[in-house]
Order: structure tokens, then sequence, then C-alpha cells
């Protein structure tokens, strides 16, 4: 099974600038795919747009998984939908509580209205004339910060349950529904059903903006195609195909008078 191969080997720190960099190092060392790097404390870690993901020790799940899957590049933006129902499955499993997945690379707890991010995957890759050398999939999830030690719209599952969740104790259920959702990717090359991303989708029908390279669109979330693209449609009905971005609420409509 392909999948298996992920968390065979755990290279394990006590505190690293950020696990992605040192995945990337393996990576371009020639380290066998699967190979996870986690820490206690990170100090330079990154998510998208460059935004720093800084955890003291112990307050976060913090892991990157070094990966070689032989999918062409164009499938690569679907992996990053995989990793985010793992990574949400694994919480589940640990806290009973329900996920929703906002695209393309946030967990959130809670209903849309007041929903709180408790993790983002940030998928990066090495490409070759030949195609994918490898992939790195970084993961970050708030488990011990209180409340008032976290950024605004963010939240731990210590916040949402009133529990500690121990790094050790999550890790392998991670590790398990990464395998599956890894196999599943891998054998259909890359075309895997993205029902269960579906299922926990955030924001649908609701207004939105994407940001990207300086361009802005607004619209209402229709949901994502195979390919992982989000679906937007516009005030005619018309739908288009977001391949990138950043996704913010609104800009809300006003009621009529």
């Amino acid at each position: 099974m392909s999948g298996r191969i992920i968390g065979r080997r755990i290279v394990r720190f006590d505190t690293i600038g950020s696990t992605m960099d040192e995945a990337a190092r393996l990576g371009d060392n020639g380290e066998p795919e699967g190979t996870i790097v986690t820490t206690a404390e990170q100090t330079a870690g990154r998510g998208r747009a460059g935004r720093a993901w800084l955890a003291p020790p112990r307050t976060a799940l913090l892991c990157s998984v070094l990966l070689r899957p032989r999918v062409p590049p164009t499938r690569l933006p679907v992996l990053s939908l995989v990793i985010g129902v793992a990574t949400a499955e694994a919480i589940e499993a640990t806290t009973g509580l329900g996920c929703r997945l906002k695209w393309p690379n946030d967990i959130w707890l809670g209903p849309d209205d007041a929903a709180r991010k408790v993790s983002g995957i940030l998928v990066t890759s090495r490409l070759t004339a030949h195609g994918i050398a490898y992939a790195v999939a970084g993961i970050g999830i708030n488990l011990n910060a209180r409340p008032n030690a976290l950024p605004p719209g963010a939240t731990s599952l210590l916040a949402e349950t009133g529990t500690r969740t121990e790094p050790e104790t999550l890790l392998p259920i991670l590790v398990d529904r990464l395998r599956h959702a890894y196999h599943d990717y891998i054998v259909t090359e890359g075309f895997p059903n993205l029902d269960r991303w579906r299922q926990r989708a955030a924001l649908l029908g609701e207004r939105v903006s994407i940001q990207d390279v300086g361009t802005n669109q607004t619209g209402t979330v229709a949901g994502i195609d195979d390919d992982g693209a989000l679906l937007l449609a516009d005030a005619s009905g018309r739908t288009r195909r977001i391949i990138a971005g950043e996704l913010t609420r609104g800009p809300r409509l006003l009621p009529l008078a």
C-alpha cells in the first residue's frame, strides 16, 4: 500500500526554525518519501502569503511530510485538499469536534458565522524537467494555546474542549489518516474523490473576495471542482474557476431598504 511509507521515519526536534525547511533539505539530499519532520517548538515557521507560524513548546502539532508523488504537476493543487481532509479527520477522531474546510488550506472549528482557524496546511514542491522531484506538506494544528495567547480569528483544541491534547497523542492518528489519503491520491493518479472535502466545505453560498497577484475577484462560493479549483458564481450566475488566491469573507451585500 503506497500510503504506508508515511511515517516510517520520523525526525524529531525539540526546537527548529521550520519543519518545512528541514523536510525540503532532506528532499534535496535524496531522502525517501514518507519521512516526517516534527518539532515541539517552531521559531521561523510560515503559512500562506509568507505569514509567520510560530509556536511555543508543546502548544501545537507541527510537522512536515516529504512526498514524491508520481503524478503530473498539474495534480499538486489537489494534494493540499487531500492533506486537509486527513488532518480534519484526525482532529475529529481525537476530539469529537466537527471541522470545516476553508479553501484552499485552512481548517476551522465552529459554524461559518463564528468559525475560528485551528489548523493550516501548506504544500510546496520542487519541480524538474521530468516532473515532481518532491513535495513538502506542512501541517500545523493549534493544540494547547490559551485563548488570550492566540491571534484574532484563531482557536486551539484546548480552547474548544477545555482539555489538553499532547502532540504524541494526535500524531499517530494523523499519520494513519495521511496514509489512507495519500494511498487514494496515488492509486487514482492524482484524481481522488473529493466528496469528503465537499462535505466539510465552509462558506458555501456566501460572498467572498479572492485576492491574487494584484487582482481581486468577488462572488458566491459554489464549491470546488475535481481539480480542486474554487467555483465562484457571479451575480449573473456565471461560474468562474479560481485556482489560486487568498480568500476572505465579503464584501457583504447591503439589505434592500
